[in-house]
């Protein structure tokens, strides 16, 4: 996941109304009932180590490391045994790999001293690992554990300032937005939908309106359809 850019233009959008985001969640859900990850993993420290991994890189670039990593290292004690020039042959295809191998080193010894090598599922916990920060939490917490938090990246970032859904000028006002403007029932899967969308259709140099199941809705001054 890379960092996020500042918006298209310093002057945002008008705001979606309530109806208008309502309707903006259904339609992403008629395209997309069960969204997730694109990330691999079979266990909420896999997870975990995936979303580490994933800053300023790609989700492709990370499964094909961790297609590698796993199947020789999938647990805390396991990685930690590699230690960290063990761990940077399988990740060193990664954007900052050297700072990540550490950093994981580094959570795996924690989670296996403070938390009986399991995942913890809670915020203070998992903000304390090294490496973690309130993006990768969110992303760990609604993911692993189904907590409804929306973790904003670029492409969320993005897509909230360019549609209206929810304009800010820092990554955290964003996330304050649409926890607010987000109705509950669509809280769960609203990060994998935005993302996903932010990703492949409202992408950051040429929006793919014209197959956007939500153009009409979207207050985007400068959307090609």
């Amino acid at each position: 996941m890379a960092h996020p850019a500042a918006p298209d233009n310093p002057f945002s959008p008008p705001a979606l109304k309530k109806v208008q985001i309502e309707q903006f969640y259904t339609r992403l859900r008629d395209a997309n009932p069960a969204p997730t990850t694109e990330l691999h993993y079979a266990t909420p420290f896999q997870l975990l180590i995936a979303v580490i991994l994933s800053a300023q890189a790609t989700d492709v670039g990370v499964n094909k490391a961790t297609a590698r990593l796993y199947p020789v290292a999938p647990t805390p004690s396991a990685i930690l045994a590699l230690g960290e020039e063990g761990l940077t042959e399988y990740i060193k295809t990664i954007g900052l790999f050297r700072t990540k191998a550490r950093n994981v080193i580094a959570t795996c010894r924690r989670l296996l001293e403070l938390h009986g090598g399991e995942v913890p599922d809670d915020r203070a916990a998992l903000e304390a690992l090294p490496g973690v920060g309130r993006k990768t939490a969110n992303v760990v917490l609604n993911t692993a554990f189904g907590h409804p938090t929306i973790a904003v990246d670029t492409h969320i970032f993005r897509l909230g300032n360019r549609t209206g859904l929810a304009p800010g000028k820092t990554v955290d006002e964003v996330e304050k937005k649409l926890l607010r403007v987000t109705p509950d029932e669509f809280k769960k899967d609203a990060h994998h939908w935005l993302i996903l969308h932010g990703r492949y259709i409202c992408k950051a140099r040429k929006p793919e309106c014209e197959r956007c199941c939500v153009a009409d809705l979207c207050n985007f001054r400068g959307k090609s359809v």
